[in-house]
């Protein structure tokens, strides 16, 4: 592979202009036909949900019943601060893809990606313009998780272009296709439906690009780059896990914030809502040759992994 260091800044000129990728071409023709807007295709006043809308928050995800910290009271208050902690983290998250995308226009290697690429930033601006409206309309929004925050830094300043491709193609944006589709299922305003019913539309192309730039270049990684790159999803996926945690929830409901990660952690609920959103990720790494045995070690023992994919 070659070295990112021997370009300034990491910044890669391309001066052959031809396609080189009929798939990724085909991606970025699909990606422009699909543009929307978030000012005039949703509607904003169709309604937001609020905490008193009990009968509308759907099953209690991803709350189990037995040993819960929450008391059954207190069960709707949790799933109006669970989704208003969802729905904030997904800002943060795109304000990350809106980065990261943007780094990797400068640095990938080729045309059809720096194509690619460019589409995305304009969906990754779109989505937290999208996201920072319906949560100011919320009225509850949370800060960024420090896991989160700290896998974002990581990402958008990783001097290796397929590391930023897979930090976050396949693990970021992987988390949050799984994410949006339950959201999206389960959603208890107009508003947040139609938000979450195009957004998932747009990151479906974006984890399909980072598989189809990824899948044949890392099966020529040496021994050694293909060691370095699972170590980085081995920490991505600790990173990922820990968000799901909810601290700042139990902070926010006044439950012993380690007595609520516990929880957290051992539920089978939780395991369950954990594992659920990890399948798209899973699943990935396994189509780019990721899911080797350390990798899959990994995972279980972070109870993440439901069943192998096969390659």
């Amino acid at each position: 592979m070659a070295d990112d260091r021997k370009h300034p800044g990491g910044a890669r000129f391309v001066w052959e202009y031809a396609k080189t990728d009929e798939r990724l071409r085909a991606l970025y023709e699909r990606g422009k036909a699909a543009q929307w807007n978030a000012t005039t295709d949703i509607d904003w006043a169709a309604g937001v949900g609020t905490p008193g809308h009990v009968g509308l928050l759907g099953p209690d995800l991803p709350l189990g019943r037995d040993a819960s910290p929450v008391p059954p009271e207190r069960r709707a208050a949790f799933q109006w601060e669970f989704h208003s902690w969802m729905t904030s983290q997904f800002l943060h998250g795109e304000q990350g893809a809106l980065l990261a995308t943007g780094r990797l226009v400068v640095m990938a290697p080729d045309l059809d990606t720096k194509f690619y690429a460019a589409a995305q930033v304009a969906d990754e601006a779109r989505h937290v313009e999208a996201y920072a409206r319906y949560v100011e309309l919320l009225g509850n929004g949370y800060p960024v998780n420090p896991s989160l925050k700290r896998m974002l830094d990581t990402v958008v300043t990783e001097s290796r272009w397929d590391i930023v491709l897979l930090g976050m193609q396949i693990i970021v944006e992987g988390l949050a296709l799984a994410a949006f589709r339950l959201e999206h299922t389960r959603s208890f305003d107009p508003v947040i439906a139609m938000l979450t019913r195009l957004v998932a539309k747009d990151e479906a192309r974006h984890v399909a690009f980072g598989l189809l730039a990824l899948r044949e270049i890392y099966s020529e990684l040496t021994s050694r780059e293909k060691a370095e790159r699972e170590e980085f999803v081995k920490e991505a996926a600790l990173l990922m896990s820990r968000r799901f945690l909810l601290e700042e929830i139990w902070r926010r409901l006044d439950v012993d914030v380690r007595d609520g990660a516990e929880y957290a952690l051992r539920d089978p609920k939780m395991i369950d809502f954990r594992r659920l959103m990890f399948t798209k990720i899973v699943t990935s790494l396994a189509k780019v040759g990721l899911l080797t045995p350390g990798v899959r070690a990994h995972l279980e023992q972070l109870q993440l992994l439901r069943t192998v994919p096969r390659r």
